[in-house]
């Protein structure tokens, strides 16, 4: 009887897991690369490649060196130094004296009040920009030699306004190993891909449009638009104060019956996202809660929900050994084997090493304790700090 509510917790992992394993699997297919072979014919529109760059000493040059590798004829690209105080204006120069005619360098303006830095960057960008699509790249990615290629075709082929590639994410690090595959995780097990491109056909017609918006979801990492796309959704203007301004963009666009479809970047676009465990929780401490709405209440329940789904079963598996408990024991194995099946076969898709599909716990227990300091900024009114800029 002690254990009944125990049992209870443990059917609800085992249930969410198994649950999560059909939306996997589903996304598995319907979350494809780009398209490096086009189904129809297609013209080649000219591509601006929006570059927004802050302090990126560390990325710019490797992006730059693989955007103007690529094979595509039509092209410009625009990146746009947000007042660095490193240097990144130094990089810029060498690559301006060496590229001309292919890229411009644009000096950013100071930020209005009311807009945070990374929309007001985009925004000059977009202004700036002459192509027929506006595709906007982090510094931090890098380009193989057919991602503007797979970027048209893709849009040509779907007819696309707008689309978002999720990277491959480059990790080196113990924890960039053991923390980012979690935001994949949580993408590819809890968001229907299919549903960000078509309304689920289960939805009845007169809800359809209320629920749309629900299932938008973008990467700012890599991110495109045909023009008249971005200038019915007002551009970054009408995001100029969100700090997930990707998901937001999307949701804009969902709103304006707009087609948007994701993609993976497998043999077209990686991404190294941080360099270190303090940039990394800093990077995320900034925008992790805005995902679940900025609610607190959310918050903390996503975190027990994390709690019983993924650390629970490792704990009861231990007690069920050392104190025998057959009913315990294959609870807590069901839960644990379907998780590492998840996570290894996430490994195997994303090309990351498939031993730290085995830190998963530890993972979810880094995002707790980045979830306790979230609340606590919230609670004092603590704002936080991004590349200089208070957030």
């Amino acid at each position: 009887m002690v254990l009944m509510p125990v049992y209870w917790l443990l059917f609800i992992s085992l249930g969410t897991l198994l649950a999560t394993s059909i939306l996997f699997l589903r996304n598995r297919f319907d979350l494809t690369p780009l398209h490096l072979h086009s189904r129809s014919e297609s013209t080649e529109p000219k591509i601006s490649v929006c570059i927004p760059a802050r302090n990126e000493e560390m990325n710019i040059g490797t992006l730059l060196d693989s955007v103007v590798r690529q094979e595509w004829n039509n092209y410009e690209i625009l990146v746009l130094d947000d007042q660095s105080s490193d240097k990144t204006p130094e990089i810029l120069k060498k690559a301006l004296a060496s590229y001309p005619q292919l890229l411009t360098v644009i000096n950013g303006k100071p930020k209005p009040a009311g807009w945070l830095g990374k929309p007001w960057a985009c925004h000059q960008l977009g202004k700036a920009a002459s192509g027929d699509i506006l595709l906007f790249l982090d510094a931090d990615t890098t380009l193989e030699p057919m991602a503007l290629k797979g970027v048209s075709l893709s849009m040509a082929d779907y007819n696309l306004d707008m689309l978002t590639v999720w990277p491959v994410q480059k990790l080196d690090s113990f924890w960039e190993k053991v923390v980012i595959p979690l935001i994949y995780y949580a993408l590819v097990t809890l968001l229907p891909a299919i549903y960000v491109y078509r309304k689920p056909r289960w939805v009845p017609s007169f809800l359809e449009r209320k629920i749309r918006p629900k299932f938008a979801a973008a990467c700012g990492q890599c991110i495109a638009f045909t023009r008249k796309a971005y200038e019915e959704i007002g551009g970054h203007e009408s995001v100029k104060n969100q700090v997930v301004e990707d998901v937001e963009l999307a949701r804009i666009a969902r709103r304006k019956n707009l087609t948007l479809r994701m993609f993976t970047g497998i043999n077209s676009v990686s991404c190294r996202m941080y360099r270190s465990e303090k940039e990394m929780f800093e990077g995320l401490r900034k925008n992790f809660l805005a995902g679940f709405d900025h609610s607190v209440a959310k918050f903390i329940v996503a975190g027990l929900v994390h709690l019983i789904v993924f650390i629970l079963p490792f704990i009861t598996f231990i007690y069920a050994l050392v104190y025998p408990n057959p009913l315990l024991l294959f609870l807590s194995v069901g839960s644990i084997s379907i998780l590492l099946l998840q996570r290894l076969l996430l490994a195997q898709w994303f090309q990351w090493d498939p031993v730290y599909s085995f830190t998963h716990p530890l993972g979810v227990l880094w995002y707790q304790r980045l979830a306790a300091v979230i609340i606590l900024d919230r609670i004092s009114g603590r704002k936080t700090e991004w590349k200089g800029r208070k957030i």
